[in-house]
């Protein structure tokens, strides 16, 4: 302890007081949740597939045995419950709001199933929607979880900060597409990421090609891409490269992304789960 030390950590200015203690913004979860990891998802720019990856991502855990939730913290665009054909009001208990489940048992929490319409648009400022994602930590009932999925939005604003701060995060993933500009934007996240002592666990590089019908040939509609480069570049331990599916787009509409086996990311799978 220093000798000017005044008893008040939060009003020292003493470099290098041992007294001092770094501030932890943690929130203490539901006290009916038990989870055990919580990943979140992330994008250095919006339009990559971000959604998309959560939702395969937690179809495969899930179909591998893992009991798998997904936080949609994208307040403002939300889009997970569409995507699993979940709709409705969530309705709270005396521990707590409780999730949606889909029809394969994965539970959802979205601001869509608690907005009175969900195609009413969320016009609210940086603090309240890092408000709601604190609500979707403490007062949800998540109950007994192998993995979170936490779907962000696009960026390194509010939302990314809260999730960061206010969640024990064990890691993320971050989607990117081939273009070089998405490339350069995936590294804002990746820093960010570092900045806030969170591992990167990988990296997908979404709509990398298209698969000819006929001959089953490779077409880089936006080139090749340097996701795989940028992996090993930034010593990220999983990379999946994924092509452009149009039976995708069409379960998504349909709110049937559980029956899509995706093959593609069989390996990435395997290796965030070790």
């Amino acid at each position: 302890m220093s000798e000017s030390c005044n008893g008040s950590c939060s009003s020292c200015g003493v470099d290098g007081c041992s007294s001092r203690t770094e501030e932890s913004f943690l929130v203490a979860a539901n006290a009916k949740s038990h989870i055990k990891h919580v990943i979140g998802i992330v994008s250095g720019k919006g339009g990559v597939g971000k959604s998309l990856v959560t939702s395969e991502l937690a179809v495969m855990l899930q179909k591998q045995g893992y009991k798998v939730g997904i936080m949609d913290a994208d307040i403002t665009g939300p889009s997970i419950p569409k995507v699993f054909g979940v709709h409705g009001q969530a309705f709270g208990t005396e521990d707590g709001i409780i999730p949606f489940e889909t029809k394969t048992g994965i539970k959802v929490m979205s601001v869509n199933l608690i907005l009175d319409n969900e195609e009413s648009p969320v016009i609210w400022r940086g603090p309240v929607i890092a408000g709601v994602v604190k609500q979707f930590w403490s007062e949800v009932v998540w109950g007994e979880l192998d993995y979170l999925l936490v779907d962000m939005p696009p960026g390194t604003g509010d939302v990314p900060l809260t999730v960061f701060q206010s969640l024990p995060v064990d890691g993320i993933v971050v989607v990117t597409s081939p273009q070089e500009l998405v490339g350069m934007i995936v590294k804002k996240a990746y820093n960010m990421a570092q900045m806030m002592n969170i591992p990167v666990i990988g990296l997908v590089q979404n709509m990398s090609y298209v698969l000819c019908p006929d001959c089953g040939k490779k077409i880089y509609i936006y080139g090749e891409g340097h996701g795989e480069e940028t992996a090993k570049e930034l010593n990220i331990p999983a990379y999946a490269s994924l092509p452009i599916i149009p039976e995708i787009a069409a379960l998504c509409d349909a709110g049937a992304i559980e029956d899509f086996e995706n093959v593609y990311l069989t390996d990435f799978v395997k290796a965030i789960t070790k």
